[in-house]
């Protein structure tokens, strides 16, 4: 999404719907509303409205006159190690809309694993965190991550669980995520 940055002030193209933050709730905001990017990270971009913070899902990106995003896939018949590095890739495009570094790189991620069900399907399991127990963005992530992995044909279906043991701390988070944070 080079083709926007912090600060650009745009003019919603179609009345459409963002993601209110922190809260997590749908609204719709009409045509024609200036929006101000605050981040355009991943597949999603925040924007500032009217002194409020809302993310517009890669989906409604041509609301903003950028191309709007599809599902990534994985073919059928891909490997559990296939399928694995799909969802990593994945879950690297999931952002908070206030913080600036992927899920993975900020340590929200504590587990994943590949369940071969009896009938020949596939579940994913993902335990992950919030950087605070009351963050109301958290399902909004985690539907954000499930609705990506779900792109890997042979997965039926994606169980994300948000937990708080061991609780979030920066020293979870990558370097990279800690130096593009100022954290060092």
């Amino acid at each position: 999404m080079s083709s926007v940055k912090k600060g650009d002030k745009l003019n919603l193209l179609r009345e459409t719907e963002v993601i209110s933050v922190p809260f997590g709730l749908t609204i719709s905001l009409p045509e024609g509303e200036e929006v101000e990017i605050m981040q355009a990270k991943g597949s999603t971009v925040s924007v500032g409205h009217q002194g409020r913070m809302y993310m517009i899902e890669g989906i409604n990106l041509d609301a903003l006159g950028l191309p709007s995003l599809k599902q990534p896939k994985l073919a059928k018949g891909a490997s559990n190690e296939q399928i694995m590095d799909f969802a990593w890739d994945q879950l690297r495009t999931c952002f908070d809309p206030e913080i600036p570094v992927n899920i993975v790189d900020l340590g929200l991620v504590y587990d994943m694993k590949i369940v071969d069900l009896i009938d020949g399907r596939k579940m994913l399991n993902i335990k992950m965190t919030l950087t605070a127990p009351g963050c109301g963005m958290g399902e909004v992530i985690a539907a954000d991550a499930r609705r990506k992995l779900l792109g890997a044909e042979d997965l039926s279906s994606v169980n994300t669980e948000i937990v708080f043991n061991p609780p979030w701390s920066r020293q979870m988070m990558s370097e990279d995520a800690q130096l593009e944070l100022g954290m060092f």
